[in-house]
């Protein structure tokens, strides 16, 4: 189990991380760019709280294999719907 200080740590990240992603719709750059970088941090977000947060570091791989295929199946499901709507 991670001590305090790498808790901490992963705080300060997603706390810079969330601040950055405020800062790129602020500063002058294209939306577009802006909305991709947005969208990366997003993910490095939910990597560092599910690996730490939610101890999937801990876990056996096929823990993590399975969150990975449901994580998955989410985002065909998004697409899948957001094609329907159209």
């Amino acid at each position: 189990m991670a001590d305090v200080r790498t808790y901490t740590l992963i705080y300060v990240v997603l706390l810079v991380l969330g601040t950055a992603k405020f800062v790129f719709f602020e500063i002058d750059i294209p939306e577009s760019m802006a909305i991709g970088a947005t969208m990366v941090l997003a993910v490095v977000k939910s990597l560092l709280i599910a690996g730490y947060y939610q101890h999937l570091r801990e876990e056996p791989r096929s823990i993590t294999y399975m969150m990975l295929i449901a994580v998955f199946m989410v985002f065909l499901l998004t697409v899948a719907a957001g094609y329907s709507i159209q």
